[in-house]
């Protein structure tokens, strides 16, 4: 496929699954727009992309925590007066700890980097797609979208709204020549966990994660394709599948299990 002088943009695309996106999209010819908040990261990978697929990459440091600089990034874009054929919102955070303990002001933060800012870049490149007749959105959804989450119960909420929004606005929109697609990853081996401060808890320390260039080639094909969505892994597809048919109650307990610290379970077996 040749994408010459076509532009991608992509938050969040320096680490994880964001960068392996960032890399498939480059590989396909794309051009790229990266947003991310690390100058250093962003010099790095931009450099790596330009050398090894020869197409233009431009870093664009941005914060997203902050909804404003989400207005200022898609602002700074448009001066270039660039077409954008591909958004991929893959920024994203999440906090670990029980609610009642957890920090408030970062939880806010972390609704409006999963969800405002997604929303803003969603309808101000959405519209520029459907007045162009054609276009790609992804949206980074997940499996947490699916259940409710005990020791991530924030992060679990945001992408339950990604995933509603992602969907309606599919629906809204089916017919003017743009996909928007929800990309449901699992336990990936990405920093997502690190950031969380998250590397105690059982889903880490007793679970296997997942490969990140599995679940984006599995979400790049789906965003290609023109799907809704796709679950990126037979475990993941097993686990949401069983979610479809399991109470939120009984949900929410074996998630509660799932993701407590390891540390509890070990300090029980020894007394």
């Amino acid at each position: 496929m040749e994408a010459t002088n076509q532009y991608a943009v992509v938050t969040g695309g320096t680490s994880g699954i964001g960068y392996e996106l960032a890399r498939l999209l480059a590989k396909d010819g794309y051009n790229l727009i990266l947003a991310a908040r690390g100058e250093q990261n962003l010099i790095r990978v931009s450099n790596e992309l330009k050398t090894e697929f020869g197409i233009d990459v431009i870093r664009i440091s941005k914060d997203l925590f902050v909804p404003a600089h989400a207005f200022e990034l898609y602002n700074d874009i448009k001066t270039k007066n660039l077409s954008i054929e591909i958004l991929i919102n893959d920024a994203g955070q999440g906090q670990y700890g029980e609610f009642l303990d957890t920090d408030l002001q970062r939880e806010l933060d972390i609704i409006n980097l999963n969800i405002s800012s997604l929303v803003i870049l969603t309808k101000l490149f959405l519209r520029d797609m459907v007045d162009q007749g054609h276009g790609r959105i992804m949206n980074l959804s997940s499996i947490a979208s699916k259940m409710p989450g005990p020791w991530q119960s924030v992060y679990h909420g945001t992408k339950a709204f990604v995933q509603s929004f992602t969907e309606a606005v599919r629906s809204e929109v089916k017919d003017k020549g743009v996909t928007i697609t929800a990309l449901l990853p699992g336990a990936t081996d990405t920093d997502f966990f690190n950031k969380a401060d998250m590397n105690d808890s059982r889903i880490v320390q007793e679970g296997k994660l997942d490969n990140a260039a599995d679940a984006a080639k599995d979400g790049y094909e789906a965003m290609m394709n023109g799907d809704d969505m796709v679950v990126s892994g037979m475990k993941n597809k097993m686990q949401v599948a069983m979610s479809n048919v399991t109470p939120d109650s009984a949900l929410a307990d074996k998630m509660k299990k799932q993701q407590g610290p390891a540390r509890e379970k070990k300090e029980k077996q020894v007394h």
